[in-house]
């Protein structure tokens, strides 16, 4: 059996008891009656727009990088787009610390005929702008909305702690990567030599020599921000709005659940926050601890609807997604690279 494969089988089998622990754990001792009742009174009619959220966060990838790839001459359709976009949200979902997206999106995108470097410079700008919305949001929410935090976080506060400090940490050190290659160059060089006296590593001239030619790809990045900042900010714009209609979707099933009285914005940043806590941390689509920290947070906002509210919005947000970016990824596999003579040579 070879390498890749064992490693595909082993992040099935992790995402599938991930899985039956999450749902032991959630409906465990539970009226799974009252759940489906509350389910079948819903208002559907607020549920569709609600899965036209999922679609938006999806598609909003796709304009992104359709955005970036134009700027740099490589035309793909919006319909490849999205597919490669599809195939990043799947395989993000499936591995843990969602590693396995962006470099199935770079396959892809070299099937397309979109050179490594620049589909890894792409990828490094949707990357940087997906968590720096996280960074904002939470630091944003510390500096302006302390007691909006502490009332509704009150229990959970470490896992909040906790995500911020990763996702802020993970931030700083790709901006450092692009906007101080030189440093992150001489930082690496030096601690994989210090690697090597201790022996935790083998001494070996071709794996240091790997992690040098990569850093090339962080300096090109840098040069690319450098020289489209108007761009980047069209890009950041756009990265709140795709992460904001996946964060709308708890407030359309508050609404489809008979419920008045919150806002809008009160729902979406309570869902933003969440997503601050657990999108960092090595689970696969931070199974487990995203459902208990719905029920933690929403507890006082759904009252005894709490249950039923987690099972529509993380079915929408996460499982819908999943179903339907693994469909289309499927249809990745069967599209992309074919018949790709002509149509996404570089401009001239």
């Amino acid at each position: 059996m070879t390498k890749n494969r064992k490693k595909i089988i082993a992040d099935a089998l992790l995402f599938l008891g991930l899985l039956a622990l999450t749902l032991y754990a959630v409906f465990h001792g539970e009226d799974l009656g009252a759940v489906v009742e509350a389910i079948r009174g819903c208002d559907w009619r607020w549920l569709v727009p609600a899965a036209g959220c999922v679609l938006v966060f999806i598609g909003g990838e796709s304009v992104i990088i359709r955005i970036l790839l134009r700027s740099g001459g490589y035309h793909l359709s919006a319909k490849r787009c999205f597919l490669v976009s599809s195939v990043g949200f799947f395989f993000s979902a499936v591995t843990p610390s969602a590693g396995g997206g962006q470099p199935m999106q770079v396959y892809f995108l070299r099937r397309e005929r979109v050179p490594v470097p620049v589909a890894a410079v792409t990828l490094m700008a949707v990357t940087i702008t997906y968590k720096l919305v996280l960074v904002i949001v939470g630091l944003g929410t510390l500096a302006a909305g302390w007691d909006f935090l502490r009332t509704h976080f009150d229990g959970v506060m470490f896992f909040f702690w906790l995500g911020l400090a990763l996702t802020v940490g993970f931030t700083a050190l790709l901006l450092i990567l692009v906007f101080h290659p030189h440093l992150a160059r001489v930082a690496m060089d030096g601690g994989h030599r210090l690697l090597e006296k201790l022996h935790i590593l083998r001494k070996k001239e071709s794996r240091r020599e790997k992690l040098l030619r990569a850093m090339e790809r962080y300096h090109e990045t840098a040069a690319y921000f450098r020289t489209h900042i108007g761009l980047m900010v069209l890009v950041l714009a756009l990265t709140f709005v795709q992460r904001f209609a996946l964060f709308t979707v708890p407030w359309l099933v508050y609404r489809a659940l008979g419920l008045t009285g919150c806002s809008w914005l009160t729902l979406a940043l309570l869902q933003a926050l969440i997503a601050v806590a657990a999108d960092m941390l090595p689970l696969p689509g931070g199974m487990g601890v995203t459902e208990m920290l719905f029920l933690a947070v929403f507890a006082p906002v759904f009252g005894q609807l709490a249950l039923p509210a987690m099972v529509l919005s993380r079915g929408l947000d996460f499982y819908c997604r999943l179903l339907l970016s693994a469909a289309f990824t499927a249809i990745a596999f069967l599209v992309l690279g074919r018949g790709r003579d002509r149509e996404n040579e570089v401009t001239t």
